[in-house]
């Protein structure tokens, strides 16, 4: 198929505008920064003369002329994977992901992924993002956490999202919230951790509270409420059922926030190993659950955002999977 080529005049009110920003007024299936990339690759010329600088001010009466090339093939091939889709429409896709499952394919999980799974089931409603026919990855869950995901099916959806991602929900539009099964119960009913986080120096694949003003420390906050302590009845509550609500979205924030304050999420192999001795005092049949839980307990259950291109405020939710919902009615138990 043959790349598509757009042409247009310069009006008046448009005279002295940008390029990139011209072009992005005129075709709006595209972000302005794809077709900034696309200016600095040659693909765009005015009255027939090649333009390579983004920020050319366009004449009154120019033609300008815009080459969009066809999306290329993604790199990560498509695979007939089972997807439990929440939502789709032309610009995005909520997915609710099981735990197991990588996002994006990466060393040691090249196939398999979510990635994978949505190029094989959007096909050709994928227009392409940054230039590739391929999902827009705008946040990510780790492999072994379960719950909502939203992916952007085109450039304007990618960017739109991305946005609001960046601002980590502190104007309102995005809201993520995640239920956690950890042990012991938090001495305050809600609270925030407030605490930097950074690459542990003795295990690089570790993440841990780091000096704020430390080399590679990153913001993160994490704000708390606990919603079940876990037997009710009993006088000292072995576990508690919590809901986490981020404020910022960095690599294990939640794990290494709740094992910070001494209270780590079952079944967390990386941050709460030490607590091995708390599973022995559970029931038999919670700590078969428990050893089968595999993982951490972890669900992000609630997801909110506004729709990139239509404005409209979106919000979905999904329930505790089996896994974690067997383990929770064994812990409720005296």
């Amino acid at each position: 198929m043959s790349p598509d080529v757009r042409t247009f005049t310069v009006g008046d009110e448009e005279a002295g505008d940008r390029i990139d920003r011209y072009l992005s007024l005129k075709l709006d299936d595209l972000s302005r920064s794809r077709f900034k990339a696309l200016v600095k690759e040659g693909q765009a010329a005015a009255n027939g003369v090649k333009i390579l600088e983004p920020n050319y001010r366009v004449k009154l009466g120019e033609q300008i002329s815009i080459t969009i090339p066809e999306p290329e093939d993604p790199v990560p091939k498509p695979e007939n994977i089972p997807l439990s889709v929440i939502y789709e429409d032309g610009d995005v896709i909520v997915i609710d992901k099981p735990a197991g499952m990588v996002v994006h394919p990466a060393a040691g999980n090249w196939n398999g992924t979510l990635v994978n799974a949505l190029i094989a089931h959007c096909g050709v409603s994928l227009s392409g993002v940054g230039g590739v026919r391929r999902p827009g990855i705008v946040h990510r869950i780790d492999k072994e956490t379960s719950g909502l995901m939203v992916v952007a099916k085109n450039d304007r959806a990618h960017a739109g999202l991305s946005e609001q991602f960046a601002a980590h929900g502190r104007d309102g539009r995005m809201q993520r919230r995640y239920q956690a099964l950890v042990w012991g119960v938090p001495d305050r009913p809600k609270g925030t951790v407030d605490a930097a986080l950074g690459r542990k120096q003795s295990n690089r694949q570790k993440m841990a509270v780091v000096a704020a003003n430390g080399p590679g420390a990153k913001h993160a906050i994490t704000h708390y409420m606990v919603l079940e302590r876990l037997p009710k009845a009993a006088e000292i509550a072995r576990a508690s059922l919590i809901r986490c609500t981020l404020e910022t979205g960095r690599t294990h924030q939640i794990r290494v926030h709740m094992a910070h304050i001494g209270h780590p999420l079952l079944g967390d192999p990386t941050y709460g190993a030490h607590f091995s001795a708390s599973a022995r005092n559970l029931s038999e049949a919670a700590q078969a659950l428990l050893s089968a839980l595999g993982r951490q307990a972890l669900h992000a259950g609630d997801l909110g955002f506004e729709h990139p291109l239509s404005g409209e405020p979106m919000r979905f939710e999904s329930p505790l999977p089996d896994d974690m919902a067997q383990l929770l009615a064994l812990l409720r138990r005296p």
